[in-house]
Parts: structure tokens; C-alpha cells; sequence
């Protein structure tokens, strides 16, 4: 399963690049996270709990990032366990465009889901993602605007 997408964020690339690594505003933003823990600069760990089609489902998982180029672009791998839900791993390359005041957000993500979430065909699982993505990003706009407005 492939996703991309871009989104305007009303916040300079580095305090966008810095938000994304804080997991206090990531557990926040991530749609059903119960937990995030910061191990290192470059490794987490979560519990989100979601829901497709009829299948509820508590993961755990741990994500990687790789700080490639900061605060222009970096990359994340996870991989997380859902028991008898299933499995899902993949990567995504994110790219941070500086247009001042705020900032161009652009990711590409790939994604392999197995178990008894596969078996509920693609069209629900591409919109599932789809749907979490997008809510993940709103909540993330919201935040990063209600703090500049705050400034």
C-alpha cells in the first residue's frame, strides 16, 4: 500500500522539523496512541489502538527515524504487531519545503499489512490509512497554528 500527500503547516521548517521529533506532540497527534516513549533521538516505541472495517485492533510497534538531512528531510521505519489482527511494517520519506513563515510538508509512504487485516481487501485498508493520515496531519496543523497564535 502506497500513500502520499502534502500539507501546509503555519510554522517555520524548524520548529515543524522539531515538532516531529518531539513525542509529546506526536502521541498527541497519532489517531488512537495510547503510549509513545522516546528511547533515543532516533528510536520509539508505541501502542495505538485502531479500528478496520470490523477489526479493532491494539499494535505495538517501534518506529526508527534517520535524520538525513535535517530540517529539510528525514526518513521513518516501523514495524508494528496487532496478535491475531496481524502485522504492519513499512517506511516513509518525509520533506520539509521552507516557504517562510511556513512550511510545505510532502510524504511518500509505503506500507505491508498482514494477518486478519490483509484478508479485509485493499479498498478498506487504502482508505483506512488514508483517513488516519489525514487526521494525524490535521491535528498536527492545528497544534503548530494554535501555538503561533499563542506567541
Amino acid at each position: 500500500m502506497d500513500l502520499s500527500d502534502e500539507i501546509r503547516i503555519p510554522a517555520p521548517r524548524a520548529r515543524v522539523y522539531a515538532a516531529l521529533q518531539d513525542a509529546e506532540i506526536l502521541r498527541a497527534c497519532i489517531p488512537g496512541c495510547e503510549e509513545l516513549i522516546k528511547n533515543s533521538d532516533t528510536d520509539l516505541e508505541a501502542k495505538v489502538v485502531f479500528k478496520v472495517g470490523p477489526v479493532k485492533a491494539r499494535f505495538a510497534g517501534k518506529v526508527t527515524l534517520n535524520p538525513e538531512s535535517p530540517p529539510e528531510r528525514f526518513t521513518l521505519q516501523g514495524e508494528g504487531s496487532g496478535g491475531v489482527a496481524g502485522f504492519a511494517k513499512g517506511g516513509a520519506v518525509v520533506t520539509l519545503e521552507d516557504l517562510g513563515e511556513e512550511t510545505l510538508l510532502r510524504y511518500e509512504a509505503k506500507a505491508e499489512i498482514g494477518g486478519k487485516l490483509a484478508q479485509l481487501g485493499s479498498r478498506l485498508l487504502q482508505g483506512t490509512a488514508k483517513k488516519l493520515a489525514g487526521n494525524f496531519f490535521e491535528t498536527f496543523q492545528q497544534t503548530l497554528a494554535d501555538e503561533v497564535e499563542k506567541a
